[in-house]
């Protein structure tokens, strides 16, 4: 197996699932987490998730020895930052000219109303004319998690780097799938709803907090037709814009019908979900589709409802100590202690399964709120006094 590098904001989910498919990783990312695989080596740029920069992870990644290369968040938004981390070894991934095309609203959108979808109206900078405001959403040309997404109020926009998007009701989701362009092969993995602003994790606005999986009905109402939607949607992009590897499509449902959002063409969130379903690895599957080997079939179902949320850190904090964290199957992406996570930074990431979405999303906000008691025993930073020698078990029998 070729040793492959993993550069992008957050990894630890896609080396789990490179390390399982027998691949020999190295990581380069903003967190360094304290579960990454112990079989996979770690590469943290300088300056912890702050430091993290394009730039920074591709100064880091010069020092990896590998055979070839895969991208996770951000890469996606600098296409040069692909070619200089590929130069020299076998990219698993989409090309930089892909990224381009697909990553600009414009030209995404216009492909697919070629291809008869119904797409959200959008403008760019200046063409603001007839527009109302509260009826649209700003978006940063370069957005990602939801970062930046608020709604437009009638101001000039500050700069090329903003366009309008009109605002849709709906339910938010999101359709991961593998694609082989050359060989026509698209594969649907997962089909999920997207949490977003849930001031129970912590986010604010539009910010991705989490993703839960169940059956179509319980996720959307008219759920098989918004998978069918959604599958038509994936198959169409990959065709458009010659898409290889694992790949994530954004949409809101509404009335049956899947209108999308962005492609998010590297590793996605939601991806995990599949292999903690007793799925096969996600990461084998990218290899497979970015040399051709992809084959049509149905996205994953499962009875019940599992799911993921990021909790994210109200005030500013240091982590304490955290290494029995490891311990719990529910927590992951376990930051290391000591680390100084900001206001509005990512602590950890838990997992929870229940008979329905609804009830999904009430055992996710139980497991949050276990994170934020745990968190309230830290120091903050500057603070006098030691911090807690042990860190109690977040498991629910144990925090009763």
């Amino acid at each position: 197996m070729p040793r492959v590098l993993l550069a992008g904001v957050s990894m630890r989910a896609a080396a789990a699932s490179a390390v399982r498919a027998g691949f020999d990783v190295a990581v380069v990312d903003a967190f360094g987490d304290l579960d990454l695989p112990p079989a996979a080596s770690r590469f943290t740029p300088p300056g912890g998730p702050a430091g993290f920069t394009v730039p920074a992870a591709l100064r880091a990644a010069r020092a990896v020895r590998c055979d070839a290369v895969a991208y996770g968040p951000a890469f996606e938004h600098c296409p040069r930052g692909v070619s200089a981390l590929a130069r020299g070894r076998e990219l698993f991934g989409n090309a930089p000219d892909v990224l381009r095309r697909i990553r600009h609203p414009a030209t995404l959108f216009s492909a697919l109303e070629r291809h008869g979808f119904p797409v959200p109206r959008t403008l760019p900078p200046g063409a603001h004319d007839g527009a109302t405001a509260g009826h649209w959403l700003q978006k940063p040309l370069r957005s990602g998690g939801g970062h930046g997404i608020k709604p437009w109020l009638g101001e000039p926009l500050a700069s090329a780097d903003w366009y309008l998007q009109e605002h849709l009701d709906g339910v938010a989701g999101s359709i991961v799938f593998a694609a082989a362009a050359e060989a026509g092969g698209v594969q649907p993995l997962l089909v999920s709803r997207q949490l977003a602003g849930d001031h129970a994790f912590g986010a604010t606005g539009s910010r991705y907090c989490g993703s839960i999986a169940s059956s179509p009905g319980d996720l959307f109402g008219d759920g098989d037709a918004v998978v069918t939607c959604a599958a038509a949607l994936a198959r169409a992009v990959t065709r458009e814009f010659g898409l290889v590897g694992v790949n994530g499509l954004d949409f809101i449902a509404r009335d049956g019908v899947a209108r999308p959002l962005e492609v998010n063409p590297r590793w996605c969130a939601s991806m995990e979900l599949i292999e903690r379903a007793g799925g096969p690895s996600v990461f084998a599957a990218h290899v497979a589709a970015c040399t051709g080997a992809v084959r049509d079939a149905a996205p994953l179902r499962r009875s019940g409802a599992l799911g993921k949320a990021i909790v994210f850190a109200r005030e500013t904090c240091v982590a304490g100590h955290t290494h029995p964290w490891i311990e719990d199957d529910d927590l992951a992406d376990i930051p290391v202690p000591g680390v100084r996570i900001p206001a509005g930074g990512p602590i950890c990431t838990v997992f929870a399964e229940a008979e329905t979405a609804s009830a999904c999303h009430a055992a996710l906000v139980r497991c949050a709120v276990r994170v934020y008691a745990e968190v309230e025993t830290w120091h903050a930073p500057g603070a006098p006094g030691p911090k807690p020698p042990e860190a109690r078990s977040l498991k629910p029998e144990a925090s009763v």
